[in-house]
């Protein structure tokens, strides 16, 4: 019997093997060089295209290297340094408190547990899963960003909006050992082909078994 909010179509394994294909080279688009840049990176990417994290990033990173520097930043020059990401005033806020528990807790470390990183300011499953899986190479969850969550829905894997639960169901039927490529590569997935408008269903490799849920044609 499927699981209650999951369609049986597609195949997952047709599904994984078609992203396989498709998105064999799709790595996290947020420039980064250790695990403490990715993650500001990702909190800063919130309602927010990666080109402009990428754009402010690059002198952000070069200003203030380590949690303790961003800890001691002041507020208000914080602000501005990241206010093109929008919702800079939140934002700041959540990446100063968190550097702040990474130097106070965490010996200026970005934490390599689940729980651990949930615990930091701005920091929820997304942002812990995708830092573990691509800093770290744990798979702890399935990243569940609008793109994944779109096309979760479209392929018929959820019948949820909320990332968490859409997460869940997904976590249920996609093997843990796909679980980083999987998250990376439905990313690209939806931020390249199956757009949340006018998604290029014809160029699809998976047009021949995707029920195509939700879409307008």
């Amino acid at each position: 019997m499927a699981k209650k909010g999951v369609s049986p179509v597609p195949q997952v394994a047709d599904v994984i093997a078609a992203l396989a294909k498709d998105h064999a080279g799709a790595e996290c688009e947020l420039r980064h060089e250790n695990a403490f840049q990715l993650l500001i990176a990702t909190i800063l990417s919130a309602q927010c295209t990666d080109e402009r994290v990428n754009q402010v990033t690059l002198e952000l990173f070069k200003k203030y290297p380590t949690p303790a520097d961003f800890a001691h930043l002041d507020q208000e020059v914080l602000e501005q340094a990241v206010r093109p990401t929008g919702f800079y005033r939140n934002k700041a806020k959540s990446v100063k408190n968190c550097c702040i528990q990474l130097v106070d807790q965490h010996d200026g470390k970005v934490p390599e547990e689940l729980d651990d990183l949930v615990k930091l300011a701005g920091v929820g499953r997304k942002t812990a899963n995708l830092v573990l899986g691509v800093a770290f190479a744990k798979a702890t969850g399935i990243v569940v960003d609008t793109h994944v969550g779109r096309v979760a829905r479209r392929i018929g894997f959820s019948k949820q909006k909320d990332g968490n639960k859409v997460e869940a169901d997904l976590l249920e039927i996609i093997p843990q050992e796909d679980w980083i490529d999987f998250s990376t590569r439905m990313i690209h997935h939806g931020r390249y082909l199956c757009k949340a408008k006018k998604p290029q269903c014809d160029s699809c490799s998976m047009k021949q078994f995707c029920p195509q849920i939700g879409v307008e044609v």
